[in-house]
């Protein structure tokens, strides 16, 4: 793949920041990727509190889009009360 190389000195510095936001976006996603997983999985109310807070940061830190921490909130309430609690388990449930 042939990347355009900029022709303007403050086009190539826009590319490195734009390259070093994105490396350090990339981190905030995936905690909280690994975050709502965790709550969805747990199967309690309580730990909700903690997601869409996390949530709400990074759409407040322009991280991601403020509709997509809600989207994301909805689905985890959602989640949360169609399931049962559950008790927590170390390590993996194994499937026989």
């Amino acid at each position: 793949m042939i990347l355009a190389v900029p022709n303007i000195k403050a086009a190539e510095k826009w590319v490195q920041q734009s390259e070093k936001r994105a490396t350090r976006n990339k981190g905030v996603k995936s905690r909280l990727k690994t975050v709502y997983k965790r709550a969805a999985d747990s199967g309690g109310p309580a730990g909700a509190a903690p997601v869409e807070s996390a949530y709400d940061k990074a759409a407040a830190k322009g991280i991601i889009h403020r509709n997509k921490a809600a989207r994301k909130k909805s689905r985890l309430a959602k989640t949360l009360q169609r399931k049962p609690a559950a008790k927590p388990t170390k390590g993996r449930a194994s499937k026989k």
